[in-house]
């Protein structure tokens, strides 16, 4: 039985784009959706604790970022080769404990900073199509951060004056 490669899936993914209309028809827009659902669907699949549901449903996330790329592709804009190496790229610079010779507790500190230096503000960043629970925690946890954490209502009143 043949095994199929990354390769293999590219080349698929380019031929469905010019041979299904379905396919064809779908822009960064029209698959928002799906992205959404087949992340839900892996994280039932892991719940469920069925490695062979968890393999498909993994495929299936994974069709997504292909889709995407095969879209920006055809654009001129990049390439699922480029989404790679920027991956490839982003986790040796986060990783300079493992990919260098940088102290792990020095390591930590440093993402922190890091991350703050790069937003204009502390709420910066929190993802706007987040279900409304996950992004209102995401939310807290960010302004605890800056000492909006609070135990009592009187607190907050307190803060803002």
């Amino acid at each position: 039985m043949r095994r199929y490669s990354f390769e293999d899936l590219k080349r698929i993914m380019e031929e469905l784009r010019k041979k299904c209309p379905w396919d064809r028809d779908q822009t960064h827009e029209s698959l928002k959706k799906y992205l959404i659902e087949e992340a839900y669907e892996v994280l039932d699949a892991i719940d469920s604790k069925d490695d062979e549901r968890l393999k498909e449903e993994l495929g299936d996330l994974l069709l997504q970022p292909v889709f995407h790329a095969q879209i920006a592709k055809e654009r001129g804009a990049f390439t699922i080769d480029d989404v790679i190496d920027t991956l490839v790229k982003k986790l040796i610079d986060r990783h300079p404990h493992v990919f260098g010779n940088a102290d792990p507790q020095e390591v930590l500190k440093n993402w922190e900073k890091k991350k703050m230096e790069k937003r204009e503000s502390v709420l910066d960043g929190i993802p706007k199509h987040l279900p409304a629970l996950m992004r209102s925690q995401k939310l807290q946890d960010r302004a605890s951060q800056v000492g909006f954490d609070f135990t009592h209502i009187s607190q907050v009143f307190e803060k803002i004056n």
